[in-house]
């Protein structure tokens, strides 16, 4: 699947170039981002709350999803960051989705997509993401330097996620200061929250941490705490809850 994501990103991609010129505009007259790394030193845990329309293994998550309103929701319970998938084909995401949740609210926005060049770091910046997303699984490690070192010069910050050892090591090796572990198996999809404990001590002094995927109440929030994750990033969970806000506050009070 991952493959397949890539294939149709890259075929996006090509479609940018036009635009190219336009977009180093837009990215030259955004306000500065905000601190997405400071953002997540928030005791007791963090939360990274996602907007997130639908997914390959899950299909359609929450019909007539109002992404400011939903990010006010999640702001209102704690969130110390959102994160707005954009993917268009298999997420259901726009660059509309985060530019609406960046007008309502006052946490930094995390722009969740398959960041594959350069052009798109500049294309997050002119959307007014504060932070983007870098896949290790996507890209040899010299291409995650050098699109890690491109966001840091343009003012943004990446999460850079890995789903196993050889990748946290990718992103060490890259610099990153800031490393998620997704706990879904790429090939199969399946979630297995050990992964992130597993990878822990692989990260024990990395700035900040996060542990994805698989996440739905306090208990799972708590089993990333107690493996030393400084965050959690919950998406599904989130968007199909009645109480957002509450299970939010839920989560940050697992530590």
């Amino acid at each position: 699947m991952l493959d397949q994501i890539l294939e149709v990103t890259r075929a996006r991609v090509k479609s940018l170039r036009p635009q190219a010129s336009e977009l180093v505009a837009a990215a030259s007259n955004v306000s500065p981002a905000l601190d997405f790394g400071a953002a997540l030193r928030q005791p007791p845990l963090s939360v990274i709350a996602e907007i997130k329309r639908r997914s390959p293994s899950r299909g359609q998550l929450a019909p007539g999803l109002n992404p400011g309103q939903q990010a006010k929701q999640y702001e209102g319970g704690g969130a110390s960051a959102i994160s707005v998938l954009t993917e268009p084909e298999f997420f259901g995401g726009s660059a509309a989705d985060l530019q609406s949740v960046k007008r309502s609210v006052g946490v930094p926005v995390l722009r969740k997509d398959f960041i594959l060049d350069e052009l798109q770091i500049i294309e997050s910046k002119a959307m007014g993401a504060d932070a983007l997303l870098l896949i290790a699984a996507a890209m040899d490690v010299q291409r995650l330097t050098r699109l890690l070192g491109l966001t840091l010069e343009v003012g943004l910050q990446a999460l850079v996620e890995a789903h196993d050892a050889k990748e946290v090591d990718q992103a060490r090796s890259a610099g990153a200061t800031i490393i998620g572990v997704n706990n879904r198996n790429l090939s199969t999809f399946g979630v297995d929250l050990a992964t992130a404990e597993d990878l822990a001590g692989m990260l024990a002094d990395v700035d900040i941490t996060v542990g994805e995927s698989g996440i739905h109440n306090a208990e799972d929030a708590g089993r990333m705490a107690d493996a030393g994750y400084d965050a959690v990033l919950v998406g599904e969970s989130l968007v199909r809850s009645p109480d957002p806000a509450g299970l939010i506050r839920e989560l940050r009070d697992a530590r």
